[in-house]
C-alpha cells in the first residue's frame, strides 16, 4: 500500500491545479462594453447572493448534524467520532465544488457572448474552458478529499473491541468513519439541488408567462424584470445544482465500493502487494487515473468556425472514454489477484474489468436514449409539436406519453448493466461498474456545464440587443448545450441508480444482514414506503415551485402595470407586433426610455427568498425516512425501503426529466418554424403558445423534482449507510450484551465438519437452534451460511 496511499491526493491536486489555470485564463478573455459588464454583474451578484443565503441556513445544519454524529460515534464500538468530521468534510467540500463552479459560469457567460461577436470557435472555446473548470474542481475536491481522510484515518490506529470480546478490525472501522464524507456530500447535494431547482423554476416560470405568453416578448428581453433572476437560476440549478448531484454520485460510487472491497480481506487466494487492501484501494485509484484521462480529452474539444460544436464535444468524450477502458484494464491487472475465492464464488480481475465496460457502456447508451428523447427534431419531439396545434391539453398529453415510454430502455439498460456486472464480479461488481460509469466524470461534468454557460450567453447577447450573427452563434452553441445537459441528466439518473445499488449493498454488509425477504410483513411494508417517498418528494418540490412562481407572475405583473416607461415600451411592442424596425423615432425614443426601468433585484429577491425557505422540508424528509424506519422496523425493514425508494425514484427521475425536455425542445422547435400538415407555424403563433404552456408545465419536471431524486434515493442509502453499525449493534441484542449461547457454537463447529446428516433431522435442529438464538438476539447468518449448503446437497 505505501507510496500509492500517498500518491491518490497528488491526483486530486493535479485536478485542482487544472481548474486554478483555466478558471484563470477564462478571467483574462475580454468582457466587452459596459453595458455587457453591467448585465453579467447583475446576474453574477444574484448567483452569490443565493449562494451565500443557502450557505448560511446549510451551515446550521451540518453543525447541528455533525454533533449527533459525534455523539453517535462515541457510544458505537464499530465507529468512531471522527465521523462528524468526515461529515463536515464532504458538506464543506460539496459547498466548495457549486461555489467554483457558480464562480467561474458567471464570468465565462458574458465572454463566451463577446467572444461570439467574432467567431463560433472562440466562443465555443470559452464556454468549455468555463465548463471544465467546473468538472475538474468537482473530481479534484472528491479524490483529494478522500484521499487525505483515508490516509488520516488510517493512521489514527482505530481499535475497538464487543461486549462478547471480539476484536473489530482497523479498516471497518476506517471505512464507518470516511462514510460521514458521502453523507455530508449528499446532505449539501440535495439542498443544492432542490433549492436551485425552485429558485430557476419560479424565475423561468414567470419569465415565460407573463413575458412570452402575456406580454409577447422573449424572455431574455430586457424590459422583462424577470430575466436577470432567470439567467441567476440557469446557474444555481444547472452548474452548482448538477456539479453537487455527481459530486455526491462521485464520492458515493467510491465509499460503497471500498466498503464492498473490505469482505475480500483475507479470503482465498486474496494475495496483492497493497496489505490485502487493493480491493478497496481500486475505486480510489481509478477515480485518480480519470482526472487525468478527463483532462487530456478537453484538450480534444475544439471546433472551426463553421463547424459542429456537437461534434467536438462528443470527440472530447469519446476519446476520454476509450482511454479510460485502457487505463483501468493496466490498473485493475495491476492492483487485483488474477483469481481468488470467497465463500464459493471464484473472482478474477478480469470479471471486475469486464464490470467496469458494463458500467461505462450502459451510462453513454442510457445519455443517447435520453438525446433521442429529449433532442430537437426526433420523432418523440416531433409528436409533440403536432399534437400543440389542438392545444396546450393535448401538448401536455403527448409529453406525458414520451416521458413514461422514455423509461423503458434506460431501466432495461441499467438492469443489464446490473446483472452483467453481478455475474463477472458479484455485489463488488455491481458497486464497480458505477464507479466506471463516473470515472470520466471530469469532462463529463464539463460538457454539462457549458450547457448553461452557452444559454445566458445567448441572453445576455439578447438583452444587450446584440447583431443577429452574434445570436446566431450563441443559439447554436446554446442548442447544443440543450442536448449535452439531457443527456447529463439521463447520465446523472443512471449513475445514481447504480450508485445507490452500491450503496444498498454496503449496507447490508456493513448492518450484517445476507438477504432481505419481502415476504416479510414489515419487509414489505418498508418496500412500500419506500416507493411512495419518490411521489410525495416530487409533490413537495412542485408544489414549491408553483408557490415561488405565483409570487413571481404577480411581481411581473406589478411591474408591466405600474412603472409607467414599461407599459409604454410594451405598447411600442404590441403596435409593431415585436418589429421595431418600422417603428418612428418617436415611438423608438419612448421605447429607449424604459431601459433599465425593469426592477430585477426584486425578482432576483422573490426567487432566493422562496427556495431557501422551501429547500427545508424536502431535505428533512430524505434524512429522517431512513433514520425512523431504521430504528423502529430494523435492518431489513429499511434494507425495504431502500429497495422501493430507488426502484419507483430511478422510474420517476427518468419520467419526469426526459418529459420536461420534450416539452422545452418541442417549445424551441417553434422558433425556426416547424410545418405541422403542411402549414408553418412559428413563435407566437396558437400552436407556439400551446408548447409555451407545456414547457412551464415540464420546468419542474427536469429542472426541480426529477434531478433531485437521484440525489434523495442516494442519500437515504448513504443515511442508511452511516447507521448501519448501530442497527446491526442492536440487532445482536442491544450493545452485544447477550454472548453467543456454548450449544450454538458448538453446533456451528460440528456443522463445519460433519459431511452428510439426515435432512428431516437438519430441519428440526436448524428450526429449534434459530428459535433458541432468537431469543438470545444472536444473528445466525454464520450458521445458515454452513448449513444451507448442506441441506441443499440432501435436495431439501
Amino acid at each position: 500500500m505505501g507510496s500509492l496511499i500517498y500518491i491518490l491526493p497528488v491526483a486530486g491536486l493535479v485536478g485542482l491545479l487544472y481548474t486554478f489555470v483555466r478558471s484563470s485564463w477564462v478571467s483574462k478573455q475580454e468582457v466587452g462594453d459596459q453595458r455587457l459588464a453591467d448585465i453579467a454583474k447583475n446576474i453574477s451578484d444574484g448567483a452569490m447572493a443565493f449562494l451565500k443565503a443557502e450557505y448560511r441556513i446549510l451551515a446550521f445544519f451540518v453543525l447541528a448534524v455533525a454533533g449527533l454524529l459525534a455523539l453517535k460515534g462515541n457510544f458505537e464500538p464499530e465507529s468512531n467520532a471522527w465521523v462528524a468530521f468526515s461529515f463536515v468534510m464532504g458538506a464543506i467540500s460539496s459547498a466548495v465544488a457549486g461555489f467554483i463552479g457558480m464562480r467561474v459560469a458567471t464570468k465565462a457567460n458574458v465572454r463566451t457572448t463577446n467572444a461570439a461577436k467574432n467567431s463560433l470557435a472562440k466562443a465555443l472555446e470559452v464556454a468549455f474552458a468555463g465548463g471544465s473548470v467546473m468538472g475538474m474542481g468537482v473530481v479534484g475536491l472528491g479524490v483529494l478529499g478522500l484521499g487525505l481522510l483515508y490516509v488520516l484515518f488510517s493512521s489514527l490506529g482505530f481499535e475497538a473491541t464487543l461486549a462478547d470480546g471480539t476484536k473489530v478490525e482497523s479498516i471497518k472501522i476506517v471505512l464507518n468513519v470516511l462514510s460521514g464524507f458521502s453523507l455530508g456530500a449528499s446532505s449539501i447535494a440535495l439542498f443544492a439541488r432542490v433549492g436551485g431547482g425552485i429558485y430557476t423554476k419560479a424565475a423561468d416560470v414567470g419569465a415565460d408567462l407573463v413575458g412570452k405568453v402575456e406580454a409577447g416578448i422573449p424572455e431574455d428581453h430586457p424590459l422583462n424584470p424577470a430575466t436577470i433572476a432567470d439567467n441567476v437560476g440557469d446557474n444555481v440549478g444547472d452548474v452548482a445544482g448538477m456539479g453537487a448531484d455527481l459530486f455526491e454520485s462521485y464520492v458515493g460510487s467510491i465509499i460503497g465500493t471500498m466498503v464492498l472491497g473490505a469482505a475480500f480481506i483475507g479470503t482465498d487466494g486474496f494475495v496483492d502487494n497493497f496489505g490485502g487492501l487493493s480491493a478497496i484501494l481500486l475505486p480510489l485509484t481509478l477515480a485518480g487515473a480519470g482526472i487525468f484521462v478527463s483532462i487530456l480529452g478537453t484538450f480534444f474539444v475544439r471546433v472551426k468556425e463553421g463547424g459542429n460544436p456537437h461534434t467536438a464535444l462528443n470527440r472530447g468524450e469519446l476519446i476520454s472514454g476509450v482511454l479510460m477502458l485502457a487505463v483501468a484494464f493496466g490498473i485493475i491487472s495491476w492492483m487485483l489477484p488474477e483469481t481468488w475465492t470467497m465463500g464459493e464464488r471464484t473472482y478474477t480481475s478480469l470479471g471486475v474489468f469486464f464490470a467496469v465496460i458494463a458500467g461505462l457502456i450502459a451510462g453513454l447508451l442510457v445519455g443517447k436514449i435520453t438525446e433521442y428523447y429529449t433532442g430537437t427534431g426526433t420523432r418523440p419531439v416531433k409528436g409533440i409539436v403536432t399534437q400543440s396545434q389542438t392545444g396546450a391539453a393535448t401538448n401536455i398529453i403527448a409529453g406525458l406519453g414520451v416521458g413514461m415510454m422514455s423509461t423503458a430502455i434506460p431501466i432495461l439498460l441499467i438492469a443489464a448493466a446490473i446483472m452483467i456486472s453481478h455475474h463477472f464480479a458479484g455485489l463488488y461488481g455491481i458497486a464497480i461498474a458505477a464507479v466506471g460509469m463516473l470515472a470520466n466524470t471530469g469532462i463529463q461534468l464539463a460538457v454539462d456545464a457549458y450547457g448553461p454557460i452557452s444559454d445566458n450567453a445567448g441572453g445576455i447577447a439578447e438583452m444587450a440587443e446584440l447583431p443577429k450573427e452574434v445570436r446566431k452563434r450563441t443559439d447554436k452553441l446554446d442548442a447544443v448545450g440543450n442536448t449535452t445537459a439531457a443527456i447529463g441528466k439521463g447520465f446523472a439518473i443512471a449513475s445514481a441508480a447504480l450508485t445507490a445499488l452500491a450503496l444498498f449493498a454496503a449496507f447490508m454488509q456493513q448492518s450484517g444482514i445476507t438477504t432481505i425477504d419481502i415476504a416479510q410483513p414489515k419487509v414489505m411494508s418498508g418496500l412500500l414506503i419506500g416507493a411512495m417517498l419518490p411521489f410525495v418528494f416530487s409533490a413537495m418540490a412542485m408544489g414549491a415551485v408553483g408557490r415561488a412562481a405565483m409570487a413571481m407572475i404577480q411581481e411581473v405583473r406589478r411591474q408591466f402595470n405600474e412603472i409607467p416607461e414599461l407599459k409604454a415600451a410594451l405598447g411600442i411592442m404590441r403596435k409593431y407586433d415585436s418589429n421595431l424596425e418600422d417603428a418612428t423615432d418617436e415611438d423608438m425614443a419612448v421605447f429607449r426610455a424604459a431601459d433599465g426601468k425593469a426592477e430585477y433585484s426584486k425578482c432576483v429577491e422573490i426567487s432566493t427568498q422562496a427556495s431557501i425557505r422551501e429547500m427545508v422540508a424536502p431535505g428533512i424528509l430524505a434524512i429522517l425516512a431512513p433514520v425512523l424506519v431504521g430504528f423502529a422496523g430494523g435492518a431489513e425493514m429499511l434494507g425495504g425501503l431502500l429497495a422501493g425508494v430507488t426502484s419507483a425514484g430511478v422510474l420517476m427521475a427518468i419520467f419526469q426529466s426526459n418529459a420536461g425536455g420534450a416539452w422545452d425542445n418541442a417549445k424551441k422547435m417553434f422558433e425556426e418554424g416547424v410545418d405541422i400538415n403542411g402549414e408553418i407555424f412559428y413563435k407566437g403563433s396558437e400552436p407556439h403558445k400551446a408548447a409555451v404552456v407545456g414547457d412551464t408545465v415540464g420546468d419542474p419536471f427536469k429542472d426541480t423534482s426529477g434531478p433531485s431524486l437521484n440525489i434523495l434515493l442516494k442519500l437515504m442509502s448513504v443515511v442508511a449507510l452511516v447507521i448501519a453499525p448501530t442497527l446491526a449493534s442492536l440487532d445482536k441484542g442491544g450493545d452485544n450484551i447477550d454472548p453467543t449461547p456454548a450449544h450454538v457454537i458448538e453446533y456451528v463447529e460440528e456443522a463445519k465438519t460433519e459431511e452428510t446428516f439426515e435432512v428431516e433431522e437438519a430441519k428440526v435442529e436448524v428450526l429449534e437452534t434459530r428459535a433458541e438464538a432468537t431469543e438470545t438476539g444472536v444473528q445466525l447468518h454464520l450458521l445458515q451460511k454452513i448449513m444451507a449448503p448442506k441441506v441443499k446437497n440432501q435436495g431439501c
